[in-house]
């Protein structure tokens, strides 16, 4: 049984735009995260191009999605494997932690707002 019913955001990096973006749901979360996140995500798109998103599935499992524009030559298709697989290595700790935070805060993010308990 799926946790949500469809994926959600939690940001995304795209060299073509050169812009960043940060779920406003997550701004909740503390600088040093969100500043990790941000650059972990830019240097990412800068090394290998395309678009890095980070979203949470429907069972809520943090997952790394690429998009690249139809026949970029400049995307490098196994660097950006190998770097994925090197950022999950090295910053698996960070998105266990973020991971765990979505799973146990889902009213947030199928409410929208924040209960107060």
């Amino acid at each position: 049984m799926a946790m949500y019913e469809d994926r959600i955001v939690l940001c995304a990096a795209n060299s073509y735009e050169e812009k960043y973006y940060l779920n406003p749901a997550f701004e909740e979360l503390p600088e040093d995260v969100k500043d990790e996140l941000k650059i972990m995500c830019v240097l990412y798109v800068h090394d290998v191009g395309g678009i890095l998103t980070l979203v949470f599935d429907e069972e809520g499992e943090l997952q790394f999605e690429v998009m690249t524009e139809e026949f970029d030559p400049m995307f490098d298709d196994i660097g950006s494997r190998l770097l994925i697989k090197k950022l999950q290595t090295e910053k698996a700790g960070l998105l266990e932690a973020i991971q765990m935070y979505f799973q146990v805060r889902p009213w947030v993010f199928l409410q929208g707002e924040d209960l107060k308990v």
